[in-house]
């Protein structure tokens, strides 16, 4: 098939530029090379044409590459390993994995398939102690029908109560709640022990024990030496009484009123336990047992105070059970105080909260006196 710009291409070559005079053939080679190169010409002429046309793109062919090296056709082809295996042995494994997959599972086939493997479920019932945690087995009440919320006439208000502390074989508030701490509470104080003495050592840690005990002490002291109507405040001196744990308590002290004891022994009759509280008063209008803690860290929610809860319920069912105080008490007060005479957080805890509390104290006192019967039966053996 003749090209079409064959005829362009016999113009070209054989016509002068004026198209007047014919010209020579040309050697045969040098036709050839001419002829090529305005091929080349026009090739290129038609595609700028074709590319300055719209909806019209040239796009590279793509590579080919043609290798002539042996390498690929010597190469092994790679083994599939499973075609090894032996496809009749396993053909009934195969099908029986292939049939579970059409189907779901349910918590009743996994159920099904546990007790194929592993056998049937036995089903043990909890332990009655299991069942009936956090009920106490003695229910025994916080507050007594038989005593007012008013202190008897007879008795004198403007004179606290001080009973003294007896020590004899009945256990204190402290020491049941010492006794009965649980795993967590004992592994934390450890560990600060632990810290402490790695910061302080031995000799430095028993001298920090000791201080803290006689800052607790004096700032017991100045408290009821502040409360106390007989106002022997010159006895302990300016320092006790301008220390930080007291300036701590000062906007506190101001919705204290109505002193009924101080530093004065408790005992509840029934249940048999001891304690020491440090105050009876009524904080903002309200009869409550009120205690003095001192901490370096701040303790803004009663949760902080670990224990001091139990702590201050005991002592409010033993006052309302206890034949030396005519009056009965309902609430609770947690008065914790900082040496840097930052205002102290009082944790007011009212009937209901107290009733809660009440039910933990009982199961701590009834976990504690099974530990003694037995530790006693241990001893007797």
């Amino acid at each position: 098939m003749r090209p079409f710009y064959a005829g362009y291409l016999e113009n070209l070559v054989f016509t002068d530029e004026l198209g007047k005079q014919k010209l020579k053939r040309p050697s045969t080679s040098r036709l050839e090379g001419s002829e090529k190169n305005l091929k080349m010409k026009v090739f290129q002429t038609i595609c700028r044409q074709l590319a300055s046309s719209k909806g019209f793109s040239v796009e590279p062919a793509p590579r080919v590459v043609f290798s002539t090296s042996s390498y690929l056709f010597g190469r092994k082809k790679k083994v599939n390993p499973y075609e090894e295996v032996d496809q009749e042995k396993y053909s009934d494994l195969v099908k029986s994995v292939l049939s579970s997959r059409s189907h779901a599972q349910t918590p009743q086939s996994l159920f099904k398939e546990d007790a194929l493997l592993y056998g049937p479920v036995s089903k043990c019932k909890l332990p009655k102690q299991e069942e009936e945690a956090g009920v106490p087995q003695t229910r025994f009440p916080l507050f007594n029908p038989e005593k007012s919320t008013k202190p008897n006439a007879a008795s004198d208000p403007t004179i606290p109560l001080k009973i003294p502390l007896r020590r004899n074989m009945i256990p204190s508030v402290t020491r049941v709640l010492q006794q009965t701490m649980t795993s967590e509470q004992i592994s934390f104080l450890e560990r600060w022990k632990q810290r402490m003495i790695l910061k302080l050592g031995e000799d430095g840690f028993a001298e920090y024990t000791s201080n803290m005990f006689l800052q607790g002490k004096r700032f017991h002291e100045a408290l009821e030496s502040i409360l106390s109507p007989q106002g022997n405040l010159k006895e302990q001196g300016e320092n006790l009484l301008e220390s930080g744990y007291v300036q701590s308590v000062q906007h506190v002290l101001r919705d204290v009123s109505g002193v009924r004891a101080l530093e004065s022994a408790v005992k509840h009759e029934t249940l048999q336990y001891v304690g020491l509280l440090d105050c009876v008063a009524e904080y903002q209008g309200k009869l409550c047992v009120i205690d003095w803690k001192t901490s370096e860290k701040p303790k803004p929610l009663i949760r902080n105070t670990f224990d001091n809860p139990l702590q201050v319920v005991a002592y409010v069912g033993a006052v309302n059970h206890d034949t030396n105080y005519s009056f009965q008490v309902q609430c609770g007060l947690i008065v914790v105080a900082y040496k840097d005479g930052s205002p102290a957080h009082p944790h007011f805890m009212d009937a209901q909260l107290c009733s809660q509390y009440w039910a933990k104290w009982l199961l701590r006192l009834e976990e504690y006196t099974k530990k003694e019967k037995n530790q006693n039966i241990q001893k007797l053996d």
